[in-house]
């Protein structure tokens, strides 16, 4: 059967966010190297590491998998959000933030509480002013736009996800139906949200196909349903042989081509 429907993931599908989230780390770490005297690269390595511990120890550690969240979108979110466990994390990230940079520096050798909460919050804002999209995204996206349904399906807190959309604001306005993962209550892969998807775009799986980077997320979920879906796969990686994608392309040019041939 041919698709009427395209269901785009946004993080490192549309939006470059690994570039994003570089960025602000090489930013703020050279900041830092300006006040102490520190390797940046080290820095950057040193709190990647801490806070993924710090992360990973939280009591809201287990609903950040369920819905999505990895730990450096904890380094900058707001969580400003409804549920109890958004509020939770509200609560902690301040503290967070300051914990993995301060941890960061003192795995550096170097003591200072307060320049590693100043560096938490550079790098928030760091990450506000560096957005990168993929340089054939909206060149796809146009050509896509009116010949298809296109449905933006993305794992994450909303006010962060959405914060995304809004420093980006080109993106949204593509999309018939966006739907954030923090909304629903669960994440990709759990069926529960493709079914969602495919209520709301009012489609079966056989019209529908999934677009997105990640294996374990937008692959798996989609198959779990009987979705079709295509693994861009930019940096060449080996498919861990558990999930097993439709199609593979490895970028969103070669999407469009695919997609013009089903």
């Amino acid at each position: 059967m041919s698709i009427n429907t395209i269901i785009f993931d946004l993080d490192d599908t549309l939006l470059w966010d690994k570039k994003s989230v570089k960025t602000a780390f090489e930013k703020t770490c050279d900041y830092a190297a300006t006040v102490h005297n520190v390797n940046p690269t080290e820095l950057e390595e040193a709190v990647r590491r801490e806070a993924r511990a710090l992360y990973e120890g939280y009591e809201t550690y287990d609903y950040t998998v369920l819905i999505g969240i990895n730990p450096f979108e904890g380094l900058w979110g707001t969580f400003d959000d409804s549920t109890d466990s958004f509020q939770k994390m509200k609560e902690i990230v301040p503290s967070y933030r300051a914990a993995a940079w301060t941890k960061g520096l003192a795995a550096l050798g170097i003591e200072d509480t307060a320049f590693g909460e100043e560096l938490g919050e550079r790098f928030v804002a760091e990450r506000k002013v560096a957005p990168f999209l993929y340089e054939d995204t909206f060149a796809v996206l146009d050509e896509l736009k009116g010949k298809y349904q296109l449905v933006l399906l993305t794992n994450g807190a909303p006010s962060l996800q959405n914060l995304k959309l809004e420093i980006t604001p080109e993106i949204a306005p593509y999309f018939d139906h966006i739907i954030i993962s923090g909304d629903f209550g669960k994440g990709k892969p759990d069926a529960s949200i493709f079914e969602f998807v495919m209520e709301k775009a009012g489609i079966t799986a056989d019209e529908a196909i999934m677009v997105g980077d990640n294996l374990n997320t937008d692959i798996l979920g989609s198959s779990r349903v009987g979705m079709r879906n295509v693994w861009i796969n930019r940096e060449s990686n080996i498919a861990n042989g558990a999930v097993t994608p439709t199609y593979e392309v490895d970028s969103l040019t070669a999407l469009l081509e695919l997609v013009n041939k089903l």
